[in-house]
């Protein structure tokens, strides 16, 4: 049988035509690992005066206090001009802040840059975003946080709330599943996309195939893959052997982060996590080690007099659980690593461009590009008015 190479194999972009160029904070303080220290930061905030809160809030072109937005779709934040902003902090949301980083962000339009509103609207519990990377590890990471990471295109699933119209080219359920003889979900499509997508010289390339044991095997692992990068149902674990431990208690601010390959264990100053695989330590995404961009982000000293320097006194143990489960996640990630190049590479019975296009899939029509008309709720524009959608 014929195997699928670059040239015949569609690209993410067709097989799902709406996306949206990442989120862009503008400042870094709303957004933080921890949901007290960004209640702490607005309360500064708002007890500040004049120039005083101007110069915390860290002007730019995009947004000022003085600027006049409405409301982030779903969201609770404010619609009063930031200079005379008064009362409790928005509810912070949990979000993907960076690759397998989950911190919490204000959801606030007044404090965002570019906020990208048509995501916040498709936003729900059953969505699920598909967000593309550079360099080495996944080419997909994939959430059901709203993403803020500084990467490449960000796809949802789903053009509209409770998941009622897949970002999928029309058709192409249909064409795949009488191709394998099989029930195509978009979230197979979707699983299918996380363990064989790759780069190619015109973006990331998803090789289709009509083979049923084949799809079925590439399926499985991506569902595997988006269970572990979602990790919204039953927490990942390793076997008892395997499980990563405190070993030594973590100082209230550890130094720095380091490896320690012959004992196979983190090393937070004096604090000790063990084990912890080559494999997990070494997972790359975009070009660095996710562990040390993890701890990072957590620890690198902020300017003092800014709301960034606003943080926990010490490390909370909240933030040892998630490094623990952090480490968990990637060495099951890097596990499925040979059979995802071993799918990637050789996929039989391909279904090409040219297939997509004699059957009608591709092109995809020109509407699907762009964000659908999502009307279901009034959103509150500029000092409370109603906006117009």
């Amino acid at each position: 049988m014929p195997s699928v190479t670059h040239d015949d194999a569609p690209l993410l972009a067709d097989l799902m035509p709406w996306s949206v160029a990442p989120p862009r904070l503008g400042r870094g303080w709303p957004a933080a690992p921890d949901a007290a220290s960004l209640k702490a930061r607005w309360d500064a905030l708002v007890k500040a005066e004049g120039p005083d809160r101007e110069a915390l809030f860290r002007p730019t072109r995009s947004r000022t206090p003085h600027t006049a937005v409405g409301q982030l779709p779903g969201q609770d934040g404010g619609t009063e001009r930031l200079a005379r902003a008064t009362g409790p902090c928005p509810e912070p949301v949990r979000v993907l802040s960076g690759p397998f980083d989950e911190q919490w962000l204000i959801p606030d339009q007044r404090l965002i840059d570019a906020p990208r509103p048509e995501l916040w609207r498709v936003a729900d519990d059953r969505q699920i975003f598909a967000v593309e990377t550079a360099g080495e590890g996944p080419p997909l990471l994939v959430t059901s946080l709203f993403p803020v990471l500084r990467t490449g295109r960000i796809r949802p699933l789903y053009r509209r709330p409770d998941a009622t119209e897949p970002n999928l080219t029309p058709g192409l359920t249909d064409l795949l599943a009488a191709r394998l003889g099989l029930e195509v979900s978009p979230v197979d499509v979707l699983a299918w996309a996380t363990a064989v997508t790759r780069p190619s010289p015109d973006g990331l390339a998803v090789p289709l195939t009509a083979d049923p044991d084949t799809w079925q095997r590439g399926v499985a692992l991506g569902r595997r893959m988006l269970w572990l990068m979602r990790r919204d149902g039953e927490r990942p674990r390793l076997p008892g052997g395997r499980r990563p431990y405190v070993r030594a208690p973590l100082p209230s601010r550890p130094p720095a982060l380091t490896y320690d390959r012959d004992e196979e264990a983190l090393l937070l100053g004096e604090g000790r996590v063990s084990p912890v695989p080559v494999e997990a330590w070494e997972f790359e995404s975009g070009g660095v080690r996710v562990l040390e961009a993890w701890f990072a982000s957590r620890t690198d000293p902020a300017e003092p007099g800014t709301l960034e320097a606003i943080r926990p006194a010490a490390w909370p143990q909240p933030w040892t659980s998630e490094l623990l489960e952090l480490v968990t996640v990637l060495t099951l990630l890097a596990e499925a690593r040979p059979l995802r190049g071993e799918l990637a590479a050789d996929v039989p019975s391909p279904v090409t461009p040219s297939d997509l296009r004699a059957a009608g899939v591709l092109p995809a029509p020109a509407r699907t590009r762009r964000p659908a008309s999502v009307l279901d709720a009034h959103e509150e524009g500029p000092e409370g008015q109603l906006a117009l959608l």
